[in-house]
């Protein structure tokens, strides 16, 4: 005799479902306390007709390094969450995607407001944790009327929720993806670009001081021949752009990831790449991804991020340490403080994020939930849009559902390993 449920229609697998079925996008503004105008994406779930077990929990996404919101929605991370009903908003940091500094100037001409300070590229990880991540926070508590929201962040991304967590009382719940809590740990070649890295940053000015002393003597040279006449015509074709002046603020991370995928974009080059991994696998092991998707990720995916960013990560790993500044915070005695359920996802092959340079804010933390996992055969850039991110969704459903069970619950003693 067969029971009512196993007549019932079995509810579609994601695979199933057309994406846009699942959501209704829009954009919204964050203003931070400094004068930046940040945007944020939003995928609000639609209802479904299954059993959808985070329903309109507000989960804030936040990029790595040099990335942007493709890092999210460049394969079927945000369509995995939808499927079980979570509400996303994906947040750019400053210049990177749709809060870009030419953002900032057409605003800056339109309005009549003033451009940011630091809006030459001028600004830091502290600027980050300082203003972007808490404006962002409030954003999303305001739009969806939560006291309390989900964090969820990608490497850099990651580091910054550890940082807030420890920081402030707003979240209900904290995901990292390889995000490191001890940069360069496990990582030696890392460890030895941030040793040396006050060394190449002055031999890099110093060359560009040349180039400008040289620029500024061609500039001298045209305004001298700009007097005569019988010169004037040569000097007119000769010269049809204006002389720039070289400066070593941007690390063009988007240019170099383009040059990247330009080169895997031949069968043999990207069967060359697929050999060298099996010895050696950096930022994504071809095997968890698809050529089409990595390509389109360092296509589209990439950003300039500040020197200051870099410098400051070396300064880190030089020092072992990852503090803020500006205020003297440190955030690796904040982990102590992070008690609110957290998920720490990496990849088993990542170099940068590993079981040894995660292992410092797992130890630390006080949460009673408390999920510390490596992602088998998996990088860096792959746990955001490869083949195993539905796992990872998983972990991030399961985390969220838990909060829910556990609201009305009084605080637990801290968290005390055997």
């Amino acid at each position: 005799m067969r029971l009512l449920s196993d007549l019932r229609p079995q509810a579609p697998t994601v695979d199933e479902l057309d994406f846009k079925s699942l959501y209704r996008k829009s954009e919204y503004d964050v203003q931070t306390a400094d004068g930046w105008l940040l945007k944020i994406t939003r995928y609000q779930p639609r209802p479904q007709p299954f059993s959808q077990p985070v329903l309109g929990e507000p989960l804030l996404l936040v990029h790595g390094f040099s990335q942007n919101r493709h890092a999210w929605t460049s394969g079927q991370f945000v369509k995995n969450l939808l499927y079980f009903g979570a509400d996303i908003h994906i947040l750019e940091l400053r210049g990177h995607g749709k809060s870009s500094v030419r953002l900032q100037r057409e605003r800056a001409k339109n309005l009549g407001v003033p451009l940011p300070r630091d809006i030459d590229f001028d600004w830091d990880l502290d600027s980050y944790l300082l203003f972007d991540i808490p404006a962002a926070v409030q954003a999303v508590k305001h739009v969806t009327g939560r006291e309390k929201i989900f964090y969820c962040g990608h490497s850099m991304g990651g580091i910054l929720g550890y940082g807030y967590a420890g920081m402030h009382g707003d979240l209900e719940g904290l995901v990292t993806i390889g995000s490191p809590s001890d940069l360069g740990d496990d990582f030696f070649a890392l460890r030895l670009l941030a040793y040396f890295e006050p060394a190449i940053t002055k031999w890099i000015d110093a060359v560009l001081h040349l180039l400008n002393i040289q620029s500024g003597a061609r500039g001298g040279l045209r305004r001298l021949t700009a007097a005569l006449p019988g010169l004037r015509r040569m000097r007119a074709q000769k010269e049809k752009r204006p002389l720039r002046h070289l400066s070593h603020k941007i690390v063009p991370m988007d240019a170099l990831l383009k040059l990247f995928e330009r080169g895997l974009s031949s069968e043999k080059g990207y069967q060359a790449y697929e050999r060298l991994s099996r010895y050696l696998v950096l930022l994504s092991n071809p095997n968890r991804v698809t050529s089409d998707d990595i390509r389109w990720l360092l296509r589209h995916g990439g950003e300039k991020e500040p020197r200051k960013v870099l410098v400051q990560f070396a300064r880190w790993i030089r020092h072992d340490e990852m503090k803020c500044y500006r205020t003297g915070y440190d955030l690796q005695k904040g982990f102590a403080r992070i008690r609110i359920p957290m998920a720490i996802i990496f990849g088993d092959m990542d170099k940068l994020a590993s079981v040894k340079s995660t292992r410092g804010v797992y130890r630390a933390a006080q949460s009673e939930y408390l999920l510390w996992r490596p992602v088998k055969g998996n990088s860096h850039l792959e746990l955001t849009m490869g083949h195993d991110i539905r796992q990872i969704c998983y972990d991030v459903k399961n985390l969220i559902a838990y909060a829910q069970e556990h609201r009305d619950r009084a605080p637990s003693l801290p968290r005390v390993d055997r």
